[in-house]
């Protein structure tokens, strides 16, 4: 048993303006501890990191670390203290060396007040060594993975001589290999009595990991559970404040109707020849590693890249894809995976998002109409229960839940006959998940083609009528029925490396 906390919050409130992030919350953390923080998004959980690594205070309520009470002023001062935070999007230089990031902000100088590079080479390479990396403390931070960029920000943290490490969604972006190589370092972080809070929307990971789990909903602290005791689907239920029992909706009949149709479609480098037919009334599943060329052949079906060879039919017609503003035209789009980069204009409102690929429906002779745009956003934030204080509310404000639904309203706005949706629910919570489910669901009965990309296994075993598997950007085969299942899917996605073992599916299983 453990005794003694490292680190307690007690009765945390936070307010922005007229919005309570946090109202009385709690959290503790034990040596040695990997602690889950769950909740949906806009739970309260950012806040709650932000204030223990000194990002911004509390405006009442108290931390100890270390049994004294502590008021940080800024980051620094946590790390200075012990308390390292990895966010979610990743802060390294990456102009700079691995060895500069690492002890940047750090008084490293040597004689006449000249950084000793020899020296901070070297105190980086035994930092990485511990974590049996290959990364070179001399190469540039832009030039790693993303796996090895998180291995470096905990690097960073580590070099404060960190007690608490804070990860925030930290295989958002990662591979199944880099998510195996991340749990290691993890498990030996915790053998040196290093306390993790963990922050994840992936339930198998919480179980995989954690030793507790605390769960938020509404920026209050709901429940702190033991690992051990307690079944994954009470943390959901517990985190929704309400029982999601069918997560997916019930899989659609078979149809002879092909809605959109794909020849020899090619792109070199990056996928080889493939053909595949979407139905009327399915939703057609793309799995496979990352790295296995989804991505680059739906924006190349989509003509945001260009392709070598190939025909793509849309209802019977042949396309004259010039580029993608003709796609669109045509009713073909494509919901990018990154909604913060690719997907939105975060400095722009709800309704301008919406109407922002579907002006020619809302002006006229090249002049905004703004009530049409307003009934434009008002139908579908409706339609799709966008959660907002108004139409002219920022999409940076919302939530990410509410953020990818105002991504798919921008791009119904354009009336589209076929839909490809790439990681549609990465980085959203449960609750989230369902209700985006249930609109692609809505979606296909209504007629709308959905093409379906995704890395989480649960997500195309439960969503999807067909599965296309691919590796290395080779069409692998065709699953359907009983077929659609974990070790099917696994075993034509990594055909050298699989393996039946339960963490492989856990870790495909996000």
């Amino acid at each position: 048993m453990k005794t003694g906390e490292l680190i307690r919050a007690e009765s945390i409130c936070k307010s922005f303006g007229a919005t309570q992030a946090l109202t009385q919350v709690d959290i503790e953390l034990f040596p040695g501890e990997i602690h889950g923080l769950v909740g949906e998004n806009g739970a309260g959980k950012s806040t709650l990191i932000n204030i223990l690594s000194g990002v911004f205070p509390p405006d009442t309520g108290q931390i100890f670390f270390k049994g004294k009470k502590v008021s940080f002023k800024s980051p620094r001062q946590a790390q200075l203290a012990g308390i390292g935070s990895v966010h979610q999007e990743l802060a390294l230089c990456p102009e700079i060396s691995v060895a500069e990031n690492i002890f940047m902000g750090q008084d490293r100088k040597g004689h006449w007040g000249l950084v000793d590079y020899s020296k901070l080479n070297f105190n980086a390479s035994q930092l990485l060594e511990q974590f049996h990396t290959k990364i070179n403390p001399k190469h540039k931070a832009g030039l790693l993975t993303m796996a090895q960029q998180q291995v470096v920000e905990i690097v960073k943290a580590l070099s404060f001589d960190c007690k608490v490490l804070i990860l925030d969604e930290p295989t958002s972006s990662l591979t199944e290999n880099e998510t195996a190589t991340l749990f290691e370092i993890i498990k030996k972080l915790k053998s040196q009595q290093i306390s993790i809070l963990y922050v994840s929307h992936r339930m198998a990971e919480i179980f995989d990991l954690c030793d507790r789990v605390t769960i938020f909903r509404d920026g209050r602290h709901i429940d702190t559970l033991e690992i051990s005791q307690v079944e994954p689907q009470i943390v959901i239920d517990k985190m929704v404040g309400r029982k999601i029992s069918n997560m997916y909706p019930p899989k659609r009949k078979e149809q002879d109707e092909v809605l959109l149709e794909v020849k020899n479609i090619s792109k070199k480098g990056l996928y080889s020849p493939i053909s595949f037919e979407l139905r009327q009334g399915e939703v057609l599943g793309f799995s496979g590693l990352v790295g296995a060329g989804r991505t680059e052949l739906a924006r190349g079906i989509c003509r945001i890249d260009e392709f070598d060879t190939g025909e793509v039919f849309l209802k019977g017609k042949k396309l004259q894809l010039k580029d993608y503003e003709q796609a669109i035209k045509d009713g073909l789009v494509y919901l990018p995976e990154d909604r913060k980069i690719a997907g939105l204009f975060l400095g722009l409102s709800i309704q301008q998002n919406i109407s922002s690929a579907a002006l020619s429906s809302v002006s006229s002779r090249g002049l905004l109409n703004q009530k049409a745009e307003r009934k434009l956003g008002d139908n579908f934030s409706k339609q799709l229960n966008i959660r907002l204080r108004s139409l002219n509310q920022l999409a940076r404000e919302l939530s990410g839940g509410n953020q990818q639904k105002t991504m798919v309203a921008k791009w119904l706005a354009t009336k589209p006959a076929v839909i490809i949706m790439d990681e549609p629910t990465r980085g959203i919570d449960v609750g989230a998940k369902s209700e985006i489910y249930a609109l692609i669901d809505n979606l296909v009965n209504n007629g709308i083609g959905v093409i379906l990309i995704s890395s989480d296994l649960p997500e195309i075993i439960g969503m999807c009528d067909r599965v296309i598997v691919m590796y290395e950007g080779h069409y692998q085969d065709t699953v359907t029925g009983n077929d659609i299942s974990e070790s099917k899917i696994m075993t034509l996605a990594a055909p050298h490396t699989h393996s039946n073992n339960q963490k492989g599916d856990e870790a495909w299983s996000g």
